[in-house]
């Protein structure tokens, strides 16, 4: 009778129980790993309730595309409306980062708002890449590795419009935006580029509608220019009084693409025609990325886009770069950060790269609203008054 010894029985019993194990261990499927998650913050009602629905349909058309997936990983999009508040969005920030535990954020439309959540996303650690606001604190002294200004900083719209207006030789500008952080980024810029007298600076109530008082002052301080600021609603009322109280045959009005893009060419129609603006983008720039997406949006919603959808199109864009750049390791925050600085994806603006405080350095072009060959009035890109411009602030960002 063959014997055994203990130790060969318990080799035996531990070789068996391995076999079991692995057996078992192949039966049970494989756990799947956690869905990158982006809060999106949207302002679908309140005072920019315009550029908050195109920013939706822009980051909507994106994920569309993209297969609702992010660098080839499952997503999920959180959205939340912000109603415009600071308090709201703030509200809204609290919850993606604590219950929703989310690994990026973008949008709102202002810029008091993005200063409203930004402490609480760099404290938790979660990118911020911006659908549209770029305020000069994040871009100078409050620079912050997690802030990402990918659409523009406020003041260069202005600084390239500022330009225009010199060049073309007007020798006194009026300027007029309503009360709030980005309303006075907007006009420093104009002021920092035009060489010409300011022989006013109004400031407005946000959300103001009813401009006669404004317009008296036009007419009395009889500027060659008027130089604005007014997004959605303010704008689209600021432009059919101007138009209407006759102040347009004499006097040239110049903006950017907050009162200048489709959205408000579909709400004023014929008093637009011969409106200057300058932007980062324009939907007719002949890039391959442009072309497509403006393509794709037509075809989606039957419009035109407007620089709102273009940039908050191109910021889940960005985070699709970053994540399959990592692999979709998104807790790897330090590789994360450097995926998103490197800006790996095909913009609709083209080409760009970051300065050292994470805003973008790009061309910015000069648009005039005329009727294109369809007879559709829209917007035709006439020039580059700024190429590979940085923002006015960079150097007092400490980041390097």
């Amino acid at each position: 009778m063959k014997s055994f010894s203990l130790s060969s029985l318990l080799m035996s019993s531990m070789r068996g129980a391995g076999v079991l194990a692995a057996l078992a261990a192949s039966s049970v499927p494989a756990q799947a790993a956690d869905p990158v998650k982006v809060g999106i913050a949207l302002d679908i009602s309140g005072p920019f309730s315009a550029g908050g629905a195109e920013t939706r349909d822009g980051i909507n058309l994106a994920i569309k595309l993209l297969g609702g997936k992010l660098g080839g990983q499952a997503a999920e999009f959180l959205q939340a409306d912000t109603a415009g508040s600071p308090d709201q969005a703030k509200q809204v920030a609290d919850r993606f980062i604590q219950r929703d535990k989310i690994d990026f954020f973008t949008g709102p439309v202002p810029s008091n708002l993005a200063l409203a959540v930004g402490p609480a996303l760099f404290a938790a650690k979660v990118p911020y890449i911006t659908s549209n606001p770029g305020p000069s604190q994040y871009a100078g002294e409050q620079c912050n590795a997690y802030f990402f200004g990918s659409t523009y900083q406020n003041d260069t719209w202005d600084e390239a419009a500022g330009k225009y207006a010199s060049d073309k030789g007007f020798k006194s500008a009026v300027l007029i935006a309503p009360n709030y952080p980005a309303g006075r980024d907007h006009l420093n810029g104009f002021k920092r580029t035009f060489k010409g007298s300011v022989s006013a600076e109004i400031y407005g109530k946000v959300g103001q509608l009813d401009y006669a008082a404004e317009l008296a002052q036009v007419r009395a301080l009889k500027p060659e220019a008027v130089f604005f600021f007014l997004p959605g609603g303010m704008g689209i009322n600021f432009i059919k009084q101007f138009v209407a109280s006759g102040l347009s045959k004499d006097v040239t009005l110049v903006t950017s693409p907050a009162s200048a893009d489709e959205d408000t060419i579909a709400a004023v129609g014929e008093p637009m025609l011969g409106l200057f603006s300058t932007s980062q983008w324009s939907h007719d720039l002949p890039n391959a990325a442009n072309v497509k997406f403006v393509a794709e949006f037509r075809k989606a919603y039957n419009r035109y886009p407007t620089f709102y959808a273009a940039q908050a199109y191109d910021a889940i864009m960005a985070i699709d770069g970053a994540v399959k750049d990592v692999g979709g390791k998104v807790q790897d925050k330090p590789a994360v950060l450097k995926a998103l600085k490197a800006a790996n994806f095909a913009s609709v603006r083209g080409p760009f790269k970051y300065g050292n405080n994470n805003y973008p350095i790009q061309d910015y072009y000069l648009r005039v609203i005329g009727k294109n060959s369809e007879g559709k009035i829209t917007n035709k890109t006439l020039s580059t008054p700024l190429k590979a411009y940085r923002d006015a602030y960079f150097a007092k960002c400490s980041m390097k």
